[in-house]
């Protein structure tokens, strides 16, 4: 049978890299099955940083937790999955909307190649099986933002199966260990999106936008393998990493390009699993960690006292932090899966099968976007540690946040400091100053390029440590990324301290008008050093009795005497010979 005709519908624009820390757990428990539903979106929400460490509770240790995980995920395309109408966000309701989407009488769906293109890419980077033959089928099912009362999916034949996920977990005393754990892909799969109801209470109507009805998603079905919130979280943001990376899906979660549904249930060990609700619609990494470890202490709960559980579905109340019931499942729907009459099987090729006479706009080779597959993100982190010395921790770090990754090598570019060097300040302090006033690194005041030059002025010596941060690198927690202390400013960088001010002053302006320069006059050195000694004849006693604390204590008085424009090293130099130590 012939292939379907396959459309154009292109985006090349690749997005930038994330990941997600939080508390660790541990897996149990045997998988089960995991159903396909429909998805749909609710309020944009921000993400923030995961904290889903919890104290143990009543009977946690009786019980074994099993997630299973359903992910959409937007396509990154200019137009929709069967129709020529645009996609782009925040539209004006109803302005992007073809006959086709509104499911007018004789029209028919044409298949967007970009979107072929995308599911093949992302099983690839997934280490799917992808199916040379894979069918559409229609999901009926009747709702307002759906005008053709079914759903083109692939239920009987998906386009990859059998693929796998790796994770990082982060793990130890100080959580500077990532543990690498794996989770089962089942398979993915290319189906059309549904529009979007908007219920106003206030006049009691649903407005119907259809803008979304008809886009492309990539259901990616994960086994379950999971055991908690973090693992469910973590799983996700390393998905929407490879998607990102790939430039399959801008895979932005406020804006509805992914969602998950977490099928979750719990049971004790050795004994048969426990029935399974299902929390819909999570589209904050955030919430769908509170509401996975929510809903499996509700579980563990409800059947200690007595009570049992439900086949339902359930949404995540992200004010009251609990689940809520929204509807049951025992009485299982019937979607009427039928073959799709107007798709004909799509057909793929690689290159031992590719016919010799196939028009190259009509078929899709395998074995060509084998090729194409950019650097996926744990070979990034593997690269980052081989070539700059790097923790993994700090690589997990940098392609956490996003852009941070890109300024660090600008910063690795244009600096002579060393890449550890780069690291800790880039880590430590610019991250700090992001964190403590809620910025993303695109809206940092502070530029690759300044953060370069001042490096160099300490790589130079122009500048002491001290002068460009006084408080040193051991307040930021890696792992948990934890807002700066309070009072931290007023001992950190005077020079990074500027720069965060806007004024569009260089480090090199900076260090000349605060006079932070270095005093490179080694005599009048020498006669700070003489006057502190003199002024202070018990602490050079104790440097003579041999107290290595002493000498110390001499370092920093002549340093507090020279404004911090002292270097330590000369001064011990001087203090060592004039003592004659």
């Amino acid at each position: 049978m012939a292939a379907p005709m396959l459309r154009w519908g292109c985006r090349g624009r690749r997005w930038a890299l994330a990941w997600v820390d939080g508390g660790s757990c541990h897996r149990r428990g045997a998988p089960t099955g995991s159903t396909s539903n429909r998805i749909r979106g609710q309020s944009s929400l921000a993400q923030q940083p995961l904290r889903t460490a919890q104290k143990p509770r009543k009977g946690e240790h009786k019980w074994a937790a099993v997630v299973g995980l359903e992910i959409h995920a937007q396509i990154s395309s200019n137009s929709k999955l069967f129709s020529g109408s645009q996609v782009r966000f925040s539209a004006p309701p109803n302005s992007l909307v073809s006959f086709f989407d509104a499911s007018l009488p004789g029209t028919l769906p044409v298949l967007n190649r970009r979107c072929v293109e995308a599911a093949v890419m992302t099983g690839l980077a997934l280490n799917c099986h992808i199916n040379k033959k894979s069918l559409f089928d229609r999901k009926h099912y009747f709702y307002a933002d759906l005008p053709a009362g079914y759903q083109i999916t692939q239920q009987r034949l998906p386009i990859a199966v059998n693929g796998s996920l790796t994770y990082g977990i982060s793990a130890g005393k100080e959580r500077g260990q990532v543990i690498p754990k794996t989770v089962r892909v089942k398979q993915i799969q290319l189906e059309q999106d549904s529009g979007k109801s908007l219920h106003d209470d206030l006049r009691s109507q649903t407005l119907v936008d259809l803008n979304r009805a008809g886009v492309g998603l990539l259901e990616v079905v994960l086994e379950p393998d999971l055991s908690c919130g973090e693992e469910a979280a973590t799983a996700v943001r390393e998905l929407q990493l490879i998607l990102q990376a790939l430039g399959t899906s801008q895979a932005n979660m406020a804006e509805g390009q992914l969602r998950v549904d977490a099928n979750v249930s719990v049971h004790h060990p050795g004994e048969p699993l426990g029935v399974r609700t299902e929390v819909k619609n999570l589209n904050s990494i955030r919430f769908l960690a509170k509401a996975i470890d929510y809903e499996i202490q509700r579980q563990i709960s409800e059947l200690e006292n007595g009570g049992e559980i439900l086949n339902e579905t359930r949404s995540f109340h992200e004010k009251l932090g609990c689940t809520v019931s929204m509807r049951d499942k025992e009485a299982k729907q019937d979607y009427r899966f039928m073959p799709e009459p107007n798709l004909p099987p799509l057909l793929l090729y690689d290159a031992t099968s590719l016919p010799t006479d196939a028009d190259p706009q009509q078929v899709i080779n395998i074995d060509q976007i084998r090729e194409m597959l950019p650097e996926l993100p744990s070979v990034t982190r593997e690269r980052l540690v081989q070539q700059y010395g790097m923790l993994p921790e700090h690589s997990f770090t940098l392609l956490n946040e996003v852009g941070l990754l890109e300024f660090f090598q600008n910063v690795i570019k244009e600096t002579r400091a060393e890449p550890k060097k780069v690291t800790s300040w880039v880590l430590n302090i610019f991250l700090g100053y992001l964190k403590q006033e809620n910025l993303a690194v695109s809206e940092s005041p502070v530029t690759p390029s300044a953060l370069a030059e001042l490096l160099d002025l300490l790589d130079s010596r122009t500048i002491s440590s001290s002068a460009a941060k006084q408080a040193g690198v051991q307040w930021c927690d890696l792992s948990s990324l934890q807002p700066l202390p309070p009072g931290f400013k007023r001992s950190a960088s005077q020079v990074f301290e500027e720069l965060w001010k806007r004024e569009g002053k260089t480090p090199g302006q900076i260090v000349s008008e605060k006079q932070l320069e270095l005093m490179q006059d080694r005599g009048a050195l020498e006669q700070f050093c003489y006057s502190v000694m003199k002024d202070h004849p018990q602490v050079v006693m104790d440097v003579k009795k041999g107290n290595p604390r002493a000498i110390n204590k001499l370092i920093g008085l002549v340093r507090k005497a020279t404004l911090n424009r002292a270097d330590p090293a000369m001064i011990k130099e001087i203090l060592e010979k004039q003592l004659s130590l």
